[in-house]
């Protein structure tokens, strides 16, 4: 079966995979349904974390599923089911993958980087070190929109006189997250809103990703991510940290750990797509969140025979119109 996301116009193609907050209980469900290969992935993954992580994933209890430690490995697993899935159907084979935070590890394991099942347990350890390394109640993320990142990175420098902080997600222009110790966290929402931010919004995660404060737990995780055996990706793989595709399985390993106390350049990474020929992406995973941020970040981008198409893997409809 061929589909229709193949290069006319010369047009590259992108898949995205999602990271935390993407979840929810019951995801996927349809596709699996239809599937059975989604299963069959789950159950890999369920064999390396020795419970039932497809149960979670349908039941819940939602508490259980957003525990860290068990939302990284589940999401690594539903953007490689979709991978699974969209392997099945023949689809084109991707000119690059990109991964948002978490979604870099599946990325990674998609394109031949790392195995699935060494990558499960790598992430479920990555949220347990990521949450230990701040006490619940001690950090803090929040989404600032409306600002300039520049605006956003100076208010983090003056709020660091509360505690650690930084910008910790580019995700989109107008759209940065912040991370670090929750009183600074607060001091720069207040500055920011003083500054002319249209909201700034705390997140509902228990843990502040991509800011010094997970130093600790990158150190860690590097201590088994050095002693994992990464092989150079088959699909050229964007990095977090640097916008950049790396092939040398050395640093794609620092890279990860870096990536833990770094920002996400989010908006430079699909930028730099663009700059390659990209016109089409696929969300691999569940939920439209990286969609949406590619629709901001390529307003410019949507005239005529060069628009932008963006298509999500977890919707068996359009699923189906994709493959024609």
């Amino acid at each position: 079966m061929t589909n229709t996301i193949d290069h006319d116009h010369g047009h590259k193609l992108a898949l995205m995979f999602p990271g935390q907050g993407s979840q929810t209980v019951g995801m996927l469900a349809q596709l699996a349904a239809a599937h059975p290969v989604v299963g069959e992935t789950f159950a890999t993954a369920s064999a390396a974390l020795g419970y039932d992580l497809w149960k979670v994933v349908s039941d819940g209890p939602a508490e259980q599923l957003n525990d860290t430690a068990v939302t990284q490995p589940a999401l690594l697993a539903a953007g490689m089911a979709c991978w699974h899935v969209w392997q099945s159907l023949d689809g084109t084979r991707p000119d690059y993958f990109a991964g948002h935070s978490l979604g870099e590890y599946t990325a990674l394991c998609a394109a031949g980087s790392i195995d699935f099942d060494v990558a499960v347990k790598l992430v479920a350890e990555r949220g347990r070190l990521m949450q230990a390394a701040a006490p619940e109640g001690a950090g803090k993320m929040a989404a600032i929109i409306g600002l300039e990142d520049v605006a956003v990175v100076n208010i983090c420098h003056q709020a660091a006189v509360e505690g650690t902080i930084s910008a910790a997600n580019f995700n989109s222009p107008g759209q940065v997250v912040i991370a670090g110790e929750a009183q600074a966290v607060d001091r720069a929402m207040q500055l920011c809103k003083d500054a002319g931010a249209k909201r700034a919004l705390p997140l509902a995660v228990s843990v502040p990703s991509h800011c010094a404060l997970m130093r600790p737990a990158a150190e860690q995780l590097g201590f088994s991510i050095r002693q994992m055996k990464f092989v150079q990706p088959v699909v050229p793989v964007v990095h977090n940290v640097d916008a950049e595709v790396h092939t040398d399985p050395a640093d794609i390993a620092e890279l990860l750990i870096e990536q833990l106390y770094k920002p996400v350049r989010w908006t430079q990474s699909i930028n730099w797509l663009l700059d390659q020929g990209v016109r089409r992406f696929v969300e691999c995973g569940p939920g439209n969140v990286l969609g949406g941020l590619v629709k901001r970040i390529a307003k410019e981008h949507t005239v005529g025979a060069d628009a932008i198409h963006i298509v999500r893997l977890d919707d068996p409809q359009q699923l189906q119109a994709l493959l024609g």
